[in-house]
């Protein structure tokens, strides 16, 4: 009977890995799986807190932090909605057509804009699949190349911050590291936040972006007939002011967000209500350019309380307030009526263009199916850790030769291999509270303890895979969703394995330079 115990933990792993591959509602099997040897667990003399679920149940949905999530999904969605990535396609494919792999290299840069302001993959790759796609195709470039370029410029939602796998997986690692700081002996660790994650993650995810156009031109100079140059009939190279057009509403949205979480003006959560507060200015913006003004009233408003805020103290709460103060005041309340006004406006046009009901109802079913999930995985955890699991992973990581080194290779290796069968959320969610404390732990050959940060960005490059690598790479589903008839499953499957090679690549430069990912939050919060 104890060893019928002793191997439970083991057998629930296995059992939840199957009904996951069986294709089996992730959220579902994850806490069947775990009820199920809870209550095995009980029939042979075994102890499961299942008091404590609840408890943890209450605190994952009242984390601030998690906050961010629906936010960040309504930016991306109204953003997807309100024509921006349209408008960046064709702008930036008149504006690089003409070099060799020109095309290439927009479709990289418009995923990297669209990845700073959405971070959705499965939208960017079917407005990129829709739009790109078959304009790469009439140019004359191979299915292979144009299908990997889209499939893999769209995955960089998942790298690029802010991106909702960023947010996950620092609020798991901000767990494991203060629980592995505990174990030290450090019980007042410096926190670990989802800014350090984003910050780290930022100059990764722009060298990948790089890695990738220096692929398309390697494939253009050296086999152009695989993506050669648009010709002249496709269109006139675009003026400074429709480039401007095109740019300066999504690059200022990523300024906002990003921004203000860098340098410490807002927490991600202030920061994602900032984003889906501008979403829905620019898509009012958009869905009516010749009445605009109601807009301009807004940003002009909005920029003006900001300035009053860093130059007057506009708090009303107080005995005595200063003439300039209480001009400040004055115009601080005209400024946010004007706003108020912008924003009703916008409400009104999304509204009247049937664009804000699917918009909502988009983002409350994805938000639900990633929290249920959380849920579930929440109630997997526990119970794995009452059967033994944490001991189980920490004896073995520990008994890897090689140490930290072989440690991080075996776990990064395994994500990998798990990211063929599984989704990025169930790896989050399981994996990485499993690992991450252990690993938080090890000793690296400098002497140091593992980096938080750094650990973070090797994870989130190496659940990028998982959206490329077949059978359930789920950009390759969303590209043969939208790819013409004339487009091969075939060709959709070996176009993104220099892709995949390329993410492979990144980590083994995150490896051999870990300052890529630790210098920026060094610089930025010390």
């Amino acid at each position: 009977m104890d060893g019928i115990l002793h191997s439970l933990d083991i057998l629930m792993f296995a059992a939840a890995c199957i009904c996951l591959m069986a294709g089996f509602p992730v959220a579902f099997t994850l806490a069947g799986v775990a009820l199920i040897f809870a209550l095995i667990s009980t029939f042979f003399g075994g102890s499961v807190t299942l008091g404590a679920i609840p408890s943890r149940i209450f605190g994952t949905m009242v984390n601030e932090t998690l906050i961010a999530v629906p936010l960040f999904i309504f930016m991306g969605v109204m953003l997807e909605r309100s024509k921006v990535a349209e408008e960046l396609l064709e702008t930036m494919g008149r504006l690089f057509g003409r070099m060799p792999g020109g095309l290439g290299i927009s479709v990289s840069i418009v995923g990297a804009l669209l990845a700073a302001s959405t971070g959705i993959v499965g939208a960017t790759v079917v407005t990129m699949g829709l739009l790109s796609l078959p304009t790469m195709l009439r140019n004359g470039y191979s299915p292979r190349v144009a299908c990997g370029s889209i499939a893999a410029s769209g995955t960089l939602g998942q790298i690029i911050p802010p991106s909702i796998v960023l947010v996950f997986l620092a609020d798991q690692l901000s767990n494991a590291y203060q629980t592995a700081q505990r174990e030290m002996g450090n019980w007042s660790p410096e926190p670990f936040s989802v800014g350090d994650l984003f910050a780290g993650a930022l100059l990764p995810g722009l060298s990948l972006v790089g890695l990738y156009i220096a692929y398309q031109l390697f494939v253009a100079f050296t086999q152009p007939h695989k993506s050669p140059p648009m010709p002249e009939r496709e269109g006139d190279a675009p003026s400074l002011s429709q480039i401007l057009h095109a740019l300066i509403p999504p690059v200022a949205l990523i300024i906002a967000v990003l921004g203000s979480i860098l340098m410490g003006i807002a927490t991600p959560t202030e920061a994602a209500s900032v984003g889906a507060v501008g979403s829905i200015l620019l898509a009012g913006y958009r869905l009516n350019e010749q009445r605009a003004w109601p807009i301009y009233v807004a940003v002009v408003s909005l920029v003006g309380v900001l300035t009053l805020t860093s130059f007057m103290d506009l708090r009303v709460a107080r005995n005595v307030i200063p003439t300039k103060d209480m001009i400040g005041i004055v115009l601080a309340a005209i400024f946010c009526a004007g706003f108020t006004f912008g924003i009703l406006v916008s409400l009104y046009r999304v509204l009247a263009k049937k664009v804000l009901v699917p918009v909502m109802e988009s983002t409350t079913q994805i938000t639900c199916m990633v929290f249920v999930i959380l849920i579930g995985a929440t109630f997997f955890s526990l119970i794995f850790r009452d059967l033994g699991g944490e001991e189980l992973v920490h004896d073995i990581l520990n008994g890897i030769p090689g140490g930290a080194i072989g440690a991080i290779v075996a776990v990064m290796a395994v994500m990998f291999v798990l990211g063929f069968f599984l989704d990025f959320l169930e790896i989050v969610f399981v994996v990485v509270p499993l690992v991450a404390p252990v690993l938080l732990q090890l000793e690296m050959p400098n002497g140091q303890p593992m980096d938080p940060a750094w650990l973070g960005v090797m994870m989130a490059v190496n659940l990028q895979t998982s959206f490329l690598t077949p059978p359930f790479g789920f950009a390759l589903f969303y590209l043969r969703g939208v790819a013409p008839p004339t487009v091969k499953t075939s060709d959709i499957y070996l176009g993104i394995i220099p892709f995949v090679l390329i993410q492979v690549l990144m980590l083994v430069i995150l490896w051999f330079f870990p300052v890529l990912a630790t210098w920026l939050p060094e610089v930025i919060y010390g």
